[in-house]
Parts: structure tokens; C-alpha cells; sequence
């Protein structure tokens, strides 16, 4: 069970603060039944409320500042996806999103960088969706990693290009 006032990782919600634990006074919502209400830390207007019983699927801890760290330091191992078949492609990247994990965000930042390097050097725009899944896995990933090193996150690309170089 998470504490009040943490941070957690609730799936596309990104980063959220928890808020409060509590039950819902709401019509056709079980009475008895715990509620995180989560706070996302990118999206100020949004609440998320879920269950306790049901967090385990959708919510985890945000990485601490040593696990940040350490993740940036194997960035370059990390493998690329090897999928070629566009619409295959679009549901790896989707699966990686589900999965709420950092080296699957990772994955999907460095294929998608080395797609469009080559699509560039080949007089080819960048695809839609390769596009759209480039800012989700890179809102997700730096918004984490922001919180876990207690940095802004608009500087976070910068350093960990730093941190890897």
C-alpha cells in the first residue's frame, strides 16, 4: 500500500502524488471500498481515483534517485525493437506503454530515434505514428526520472546525453 503524499508511476497518467486514501462518496460506488486519489504531477486538472484492492496492475513506485541513475547508466544497452512490419510496430509500442516499465519506454525512444535518423537521411518525413509514440515514451520516461532526481523536466534529455556520452 502506498503512503499519502508519495509519488507513483499510474500508467498514462504518468506521475502522480497521492493524494489522499479514502473512500468515495459517490452514487453506485461501493461505500466501504479504498480509493487512492491520485494527483498527476504534468496534468494539474486531472484526478485519478483507484481502487487499493486493484492498484497492483496500474500503479507502481517512481524510481528512486540510485535506480534513476542506474537505469541511465545502461541506457546504452538497452536493445532496439526489431520489428519491421509497421502495424506490428504500432503494437509493440503499444504494449511497451502498457507495461509501465522504463527500459520498455527506453526501447521505444531508441528505435524510434534511429527510425527517424534513417527516414531523414533517406528524404522521408518522420511516421505519425512513430511520432506520437516518440512523445508519450519521452513525456513518461522524463517526467519519472525529473521527480526521481528532483530536477526540472525539460532538463533531463540533456542530462542524461551527458550522463551516457
Amino acid at each position: 500500500m502506498f503512503e499519502k503524499g508519495a509519488y507513483v508511476v499510474c500508467g498514462s497518467k504518468g506521475v502522480c502524488l497521492v493524494e489522499d486514501i479514502t473512500t468515495l462518496n459517490i452514487s453506485g460506488v461501493d461505500k466501504e471500498r479504498l480509493y487512492y486519489i491520485l494527483k498527476p504531477v504534468y496534468m494539474a486538472a486531472s484526478t485519478v481515483y483507484v481502487p487499493v484492492d486493484a492498484a497492483k496492475e496500474s500503479i507502481r513506485p517512481i524510481l528512486s534517485k540510485e535506480e534513476a541513475h542506474a537505469l541511465i547508466r545502461v541506457i546504452p544497452q538497452i536493445p532496439l525493437i526489431t520489428i519491421t512490419n509497421d502495424k506490428l510496430l504500432e503494437q509493440e509500442y503499444r504494449g511497451c506503454m502498457r507495461s509501465n516499465s522504463c527500459e520498455e519506454l527506453i526501447r521505444i525512444i531508441k528505435t524510434i530515434y534511429s527510425r527517424k535518423q534513417k527516414r531523414i537521411e533517406a528524404g522521408r518525413k518522420v511516421t505519425a505514428v512513430d511520432a506520437k509514440y516518440f512523445r508519450l515514451a519521452e513525456d513518461s520516461l522524463y517526467g519519472e526520472l525529473a521527480v526521481a532526481l528532483g530536477m526540472p523536466r525539460e532538463d533531463v534529455e540533456e542530462y542524461i546525453t551527458n550522463e551516457i556520452v
